[in-house]
């Protein structure tokens, strides 16, 4: 009986196979590797793309830093200009007042009575001089506290000295503290400029 020997078939089949399934994997890693290789490119060009973002917007950041520091410099330098303002429109509301307080110190002098010194530290004014006698600093104080421009008077010091060789008088030196109702003054006037 002849003999069919079917193990050559068999195994060409399984030969087949197998290298059908080789093909398959090998297709399948190559197809893996692929889509590794298409998301790594992607994900590095998303990647690249935001760290250009970031970089520009570090750079934009970094600009808009630079012009907050300008404009709080500006703001201060602002300041700085408003309170000079300030200060000059103080000093233009004050200029007439002195006027007014000289002439006031003017018409409170009594006779026999004579400045040597007046300063002004702020509102308070020191009045240095000399008199003939006690009742003529009182009188000048009595001046001084019925004024429109000046108030409070403060006898600090009153000393009696001899006056000139062979005159025989003496002289009363004193020092009198007053405070100036300039500013007080000045605003009451420009709110009647202001309500004409």
């Amino acid at each position: 009986m002849p003999r069919i020997n079917l193990l050559p078939w068999r195994d060409e089949q399984r030969t087949e196979r197998r290298n059908q399934f080789f093909i398959a994997l090998g297709a399948a890693a190559l197809a893996a590797a692929s889509i590794i290789l298409i998301g790594n490119l992607t994900f590095g060009s998303i990647i690249g793309h935001q760290q250009d973002r970031n970089r520009m917007l570090q750079s934009e950041i970094d600009l808009l830093n630079i012009k907050i520091k300008e404009i709080i410099d500006l703001e201060d330098q602002k300041d700085r200009l408003l309170a000079r303002m300030e200060i000059i429109e103080q000093l233009q509301r004050s200029r007439p007042g002195i006027v007014h307080v000289f002439e006031e110190l003017v018409t409170t002098l009594p006779n026999g009575v004579f400045l040597n010194e007046v300063k002004q530290n702020g509102s308070r004014i020191e009045i240095v001089g000399s008199a003939e006698s006690n009742t003529r600093v009182s009188a000048l104080m009595r001046n001084i506290d019925g004024s429109d421009w000046l108030s409070s008077p403060d006898l600090e010091v009153v000393e009696v000295k001899p006056g000139a060789e062979g005159s025989g008088r003496r002289a009363s030196e004193f020092t009198v503290f007053a405070e100036s109702l300039t500013a007080k003054k000045g605003e009451e006037q420009e709110v009647e400029e202001g309500s004409e």
